[in-house]
């Protein structure tokens, strides 16, 4: 009996290609998008889950209940650590961990770029990554020691044991020798630290200097609790160490007149779990990803799945009334209802298996290309976890059971009798396949509203004006192979008479996001005539300004002609002095009021606001400052608007002499700032594809439907004829539920899009505002693609002779 089913199911869609080609069409697509949406989630909702008892594993984070915001920092000041540990010592473990820009390694005369972790004793106890070689209780108990990872083993020492062996960390007079003792895994891309070589934190340039400044914030810290103390029972008692180290910060908030949030705080230390931390913003700051773009991903997968099964369900009710007598024949001979109701979802599950099968097929193939388009990161591997396989074989049983399932049932209830005397019946029929055609154009709707507004954002973001001018200039990265310093000297004197060349420059930060993928920030925080001040730390050079066309509205710019503007001067942004509380502070000394040892900076220009980082971080006043001794990381060159197609290669050229051993890794600033919009470019580019596809498939589904529909209506339509009705007239009838269909749909869909991006948008500092344009011609456009869509069908109806249709009456 199954060997018959499975016959009669190759027949009957061998006899209906055209049905079967649309369903499988629709599925396989369906399942290439949600494949690659859940997997792109999947990594993500797996983040950092993989270590041992990560339920217990927590960062530390400072909450302040500003007036004007709530705001969540995850830097911590070096003390932290010791304080927490001394004040509750039944916590299991805590470590800190800094971790920036790669640095110099060498190892016997090679040299590398490597990602260098400080950390402290206890990160081998908090985290579970496995250590290949070594003693987890011991690899970090010297201030010499440093466990490298087992890519860096292989790079720097190949075949030979790195145990025991010596290598550097560092350059010129930063230089440090260290003793491998400990090879560890690599960091997988689920996790949210990432390494090469871990030391010691205690080896870091300004440990000694900050070791007991609360003020400077410069890494996170993680804890372990005890098995028996839970996250909200060790957040209480964490209150009085918060009253005990940061009285400051709560004697500043209660003078702006904050008040106690909920939880009756001010200001406190609390905790996030490991499995939050990917998600959080506030505390992982640019490497972080909100949790709503992973849901939004899942939510587009699910609406591009349901389109397609939509599209199966309408085309498998409208193919069932050509299929009527059949079932009624089947009943007669005294097939039972169950029998015939898993013979026609055979057919269906047939459908959908190849469907899946193709999809995953294409998901294979178009995996590289999704990688590089989307930045995907993904591997076909991971369809091979236990988990991620077990979703997708739930989301084919609810495939092929809603899609497949509901269609037979309604086909295997035909009354025998009825249908063989031609008075066919489904319990309003019109009113399902309606309301699945409005879901489906609500969907579509939605995400073409969101794809919409989404682009709009990302090209505001991208021409918002910046407070520099980023055009004509060109960022290189220096790299660890040379002094920064000696290559900015030198660059200088080689292009100091090309006339293509305006000013070059050097600082310790990039604008954007250059080829070497690095992004950091340095900020400082003290107290200045009883008011909290706090602000992003810049080193610069000389000629910065200059560089970025920024014009001081007072005081001047670094002079090479002041011997002093290298020592204890700085500059800062109208937004500082605003906070500071003065309306001139040129002149001025900046710096702790409980600093009396002579330390503090004098300010020579205010400069107005420039955005540092993107739009979508937190906007902070900023301190630059020049340095004889701190490390020059990027080199700005301007260029003239004529010489901008060959001062690349020429820059190129010239590196080679200037820094032989060092890669050029230079791009165009205004190419680094739209890198900042990665993630936002990401959404877009899906949604664009994800709303594309969902019209396509929309389209497909009505296309089928109206198709089957005018085909049951051939009679109507030449009795129509004959009637005198003429060929206009019948198109609009044949049109006009369709279109109320879309109306119907848009009257819902957008202002549910409405809401849903004004959300979205209100989690931007700077956004546009939405235009009612926008959904208008969303809505016109919708209503235009149905048009177009059953166009065909009923033009070519209204067109056919009567006397055909009318032959066999």
């Amino acid at each position: 009996m199954l060997l018959n089913y499975i016959k009669i199911a190759l027949r009957t869609l061998w006899k209906s290609k055209g049905y079967a080609a649309i369903n499988v069409v629709g599925l396989s697509v369906a399942f290439v998008v949600c494949i690659f949406l859940f997997l792109r989630s999947y990594l993500h909702l797996t983040y950092d889950n993989f270590h041992q008892d990560d339920d217990r594993i927590f960062q530390t984070y400072f909450f302040s209940n500003d007036p004007e915001k709530a705001l969540r920092s995850g830097n911590m000041p070096l003390p932290l650590t010791p304080a927490l540990k001394a004040d509750y010592p039944e916590l299991e473990a805590a470590a800190r961990i800094l971790t920036g820009r790669k640095s110099l390694v060498e190892v016997k005369g090679k040299y590398f770029d490597k990602l260098v972790l400080q950390t402290d004793q206890d990160f081998l106890k908090i985290f579970s990554f496995p250590l290949i070689k070594g003693n987890r209780e011991i690899a970090l108990r010297n201030l010499s020691s440093v466990i490298i990872s087992e890519n860096m083993a292989k790079t720097a020492f190949g075949t030979e044991d790195p145990m025991g062996k010596t290598l550097q960390i560092g350059s010129e007079s930063h230089k440090k020798q260290y003793i491998v003792t400990g090879i560890i895994s690599d960091a997988p891309d689920n996790s949210s630290i990432q390494y090469d070589i871990l030391v010691r934190i205690e080896n870091s340039y300004s440990y000694q200097q900050d070791k007991d400044n609360w003020s400077a914030q410069s890494h996170t810290v993680f804890v372990k609790l005890p098995p028996h103390v839970d996250q909200a029972t060790f957040e209480n008692r964490l209150k009085p160490f918060a009253q005990k180290y940061f009285k400051g910060n709560l004697d500043e908030l209660k003078k702006k007149g904050a008040k106690p949030d909920q939880h009756g705080d001010l200001f406190a230390v609390r905790l996030q779990n490991l499995s939050r931390v990917h998600f959080d913003r506030d505390i992982a700051g640019r490497g972080g990803t909100p949790i709503a773009i992973v849901y939004t991903l899942m939510g587009i997968a699910f609406f591009i799945l349901l389109i397609a099964c939509i599209n199966f369900i309408n085309l498998s009710i409208a193919r069932s009334f050509t299929r009527a007598r059949e079932v009624g024949v089947r009943k007669a001979l005294g097939a039972l209802k169950n029998q015939l109701f898993v013979q026609i979802w055979g057919e269906s599950t047939l459908i959908c298996l190849v469907g899946f099968l193709v999809g995953v097929l294409l998901t294979y193939l178009l995996l590289p290309l999704f990688n590089a388009t989307f930045d995907g990161r993904v591997k076909f591997a991971q369809m091979l976890q236990p988990g991620f396989i077990g979703v997708i074989l739930i989301v084919f049983v609810l495939v092929t059971f809603v899609a497949g399932g509901y269609p037979a049932w309604q086909m295997a209830k035909f009354n025998a009798v009825e249908v063989l005397k031609g008075k066919l019946s489904i319990k309003r029929p019109g009113a399902i396949r309606n309301s699945l055609i409005v879901t489906q154009f609500i969907m579509s709707s939605l995400l073409a509203c969101c794809t919409i507004i989404a682009s709009q954002q990302l090209n505001f973001l991208r021409t918002r004006p910046l407070g520099f001018q980023k055009e004509q200039v060109i960022s290189i990265p220096v790299g660890n192979q040379v002094n920064g310093r000696q290559a900015l000297g030198r660059l200088r004197n080689t292009l100091a008479n090309d006339p293509s060349i305006l000013s070059i420059s050097g600082t310790g930060i990039n604008l954007g996001r250059g080829k070497d993928r690095v992004s950091s920030r340095s900020s400082i925080g003290f107290t200045y005539k009883g008011r909290k001040v706090s602000s992003d730390l810049l080193l610069i050079d000389f000629d910065y300004l200059k560089t970025l066309k920024i014009k001081p509205i007072a005081g001047r710019d670094f002079d090479r002609t002041y011997a002093t503007d290298s020592v204890k001067r700085v500059i800062i942004t109208a937004s500082m002095a605003k906070m500071m509380g003065e309306s001139n502070p040129v002149g001025m000394l900046l710096g702790d009021d409980a600093d009396s040892s002579n330390t503090k900076s004098q300010i020579i220009g205010v400069v107005p606001d420039f955005h540092l980082y993107s739009l979508a971080d937190e906007v902070k006043p900023i301190t630059m400052y020049l340095s004889n001794t701190e490390s020059i990381q990027y080199i700005f060159v301007r260029v003239t608007p004529q010489s901008l197609a060959g001062t690349m290669d020429k820059l190129k050229e010239v590196w080679k002499g200037v820094a032989p051993q060092s890669e050029f890794l230079g791009t165009f600033l205004d190419e680094n700032v739209d890198a900042w919009y990665q993630n936002e470019e990401q959404l877009s580019r899906i949604c664009s594809l994800a709303s594309s596809i969902a019209i396509l498939l929309s389209c497909l589904g009505l296309f089928a439907v109206a198709m089957m529909i005018i085909e049951q209506r051939t009679k109507e339509i030449g009795i129509r004829k004959v009637m005198g009705a003429s060929i206009v007239s019948i198109i609009i009838n044949l049109s006009q539920d369709f279109v109320k269909l879309v109306i119907i749909a848009l009257v819902i869909a957008l202002p549910v899009a409405w809401f849903l991006m004004k959300t979205w948008l209100d989690s931007y500092v700077e956004h546009i505002a939405l235009s009612v344009w926008v959904f208008a011609g969303v809505g016109l456009a919708a209503i235009l693609v149905a048009l177009a869509t059953v166009s065909f069908q009923t033009i070519k109806a209204a067109l056919v002779n009567p006397v055909k249709s009318l032959r066999s009456e």
